[in-house]
């Protein structure tokens, strides 16, 4: 039976208030956020039960509602029936509503959804850019020897992971801008301006803007640089719009702009930003071997479904994916999320073969297959972890083992790839026992969780009721 969007987006709506309760809605893979004027009117419990729809809860500020992978067109049908989409709250949308209220810990939250959504945003860009180096190193000569090193198709995959990635403060300074309110393009003519090929060329050599001294750096490939430059230039875009006179303002305020942002950005932010990057690059580094490596693996291998719940791993995610993007690759304990992701699908498996019931049975080989072939964990962690909640032990068990393993043999991945049966490419580009490595530590996590839920997921209690029920409908 077809998933009826439209509907699942009026139930939604009806549930928070209606459309007018909406200050502001996105989505990301899974989930529809909505920021709400009026935090009181949902119950959790009501939205829970409306079709299509997986959970509900709030977290950094945002109502969740869990919807799984049609989520996009859920979002376009409630921007359809009156709810403003992201792109277009750049400034308050009610100045009668009260300000929040600035304390650290919101500040803390701002910055990280700041982070978060402009790397999300270009999460489709890198999983496609990586297929073609993923797919360019397993025909290439250092594996199945397909086409060699010179040959137009490894030149073709190179270009396009290339055009991917090096270009990345582009793309981030146009998702930057568009979530915090700056024109986007001029997002990307900051981020052009930082990996201008004059400039670049340059780079480790004394400069000067508008006599300001400051030394030239490569930025192409980094995050930090541009996301500073965006945050300061919101500030300043929005002083012109101010004071140039509405005929001059479509030439003038983004000249003005630009003439102000570049001796603040290539003089201050973006070596600020390029320190700080290396910064986390080093710290995501020293997660790495025994000792804090081992200790990284347990958490985020066997924990990190647990921060998917509330919806905070999008934060960590952006942490992790300014440290790939500055070192290229990953390592240690930052590569364990996807063990945990594979631990899901075992732990969904393990109850699929455990109990008697047959709905249950079909809703867990549901949740397995929804996982493996779709990337999409929340199924699982909801209709199986929520209802099995000792399932879960053999979810973080699998994860854990699995990161230790992955720790202990220094597997490393090379790529950004979905979360999907897919996620295997992520090793190749390294060594031929790192893939190795890497499918020994994917494939012990689904065993190990598939095995310890089969013989602890379930209750004596619970196996005797599927039992009961199976008998009582003669199956």
């Amino acid at each position: 039976m077809a998933v009826d969007n439209k509907q699942i987006a009026q139930d939604v709506l009806a549930a928070v208030g209606g459309a007018a309760n909406v200050t502001s809605a996105t989505h990301c893979m899974t989930r529809l956020r909505l920021n709400l004027k009026d935090q009181s009117v949902p119950n959790d419990d009501e939205v829970k039960k409306i079709k299509g729809v997986l959970g509900a809860q709030w977290s950094g500020g945002q109502y969740q509602v869990i919807i799984g992978q049609n989520v996009p067109k859920v979002y376009a049908e409630a921007v359809k029936l009156g709810v403003p989409g992201e792109g277009a709250i750049a400034e308050n949308l009610d100045p009668d509503m009260p300000k929040e209220k600035l304390t650290p810990k919101r500040v803390g939250q701002n910055i990280l959804n700041y982070l978060s959504k402009s790397m999300v945003a270009l999460i489709p860009l890198m999983m496609g850019a990586s297929l073609f180096k993923a797919i360019g190193a397993l025909l290439g000569p250092d594996m199945l020897n397909l086409v060699t090193a010179d040959s137009s198709f490894i030149t073709l995959c190179n270009a396009m992971f290339n055009a991917g990635f090096y270009f990345i403060p582009i793309y981030l300074g146009y998702s930057a801008a568009k979530n915090i309110g700056v024109t986007p393009v001029l997002g990307m003519l900051m981020g052009g301006a930082l990996i201008s090929p004059d400039l670049i060329a340059l780079a480790g050599q004394p400069f000067d803007v508008y006599g300001i001294p400051t030394t030239m750096q490569n930025y192409s490939q980094t995050v930090l640089p541009i996301i500073l430059s965006i945050w300061v230039m919101s500030y300043v875009e929005k002083l012109f719009k101010k004071i140039v006179p509405d005929t001059l303002a479509t030439i003038f305020v983004p000249f003005l702009t630009m003439v102000v942002m570049l001796p603040v950005s290539l003089c201050l932010l973006a070596p600020i930003g390029n320190w700080a990057g290396q910064l986390v690059a080093g710290f995501i580094a020293s997660l790495t071997g025994p000792g804090l490596g081992i200790l990284g693996a347990i958490i985020i291998g066997g924990f990190w479904e647990f921060l998917v719940m509330t919806g905070m791993h999008i934060a960590v995610l952006g942490i992790g994916m300014t440290g790939f993007l500055q070192t290229g690759s990953q390592t240690g304990a930052m590569v364990c999320a996807g063990y945990a992701t594979i631990a899901v699908w075992g732990m969904c498996l393990g109850i699929a073969l455990r109990t008697k019931n047959k709905n249950d049975r079909s809703t867990a080989l549901g949740c397995f297959v929804s996982g493996m072939i779709g990337g999409v964990t929340e199924p699982g962690l909801y209709g199986i972890g929520f209802k099995f909640k000792r399932a879960m032990i053999g979810m973080v068990v699998g994860g854990a083992v699995a990161g230790i393993y992955s720790v202990l043999t220094n597997v490393t991945t090379y790529v950004m790839a979905s979360s999907n049966i897919l996620c295997l490419i992520q090793f190749t580009g390294g060594s031929t026992m790192n893939i190795v490595n890497g499918c020994i530590a994917s494939a012990l996590a689904l065993i190990v969780s598939t095995v310890v839920t089969f013989l602890t997921g379930m209750t004596k209690d619970e196996i005797a009721q599927s039992a009961l029920e199976t008998e009582e409908s003669g199956l």
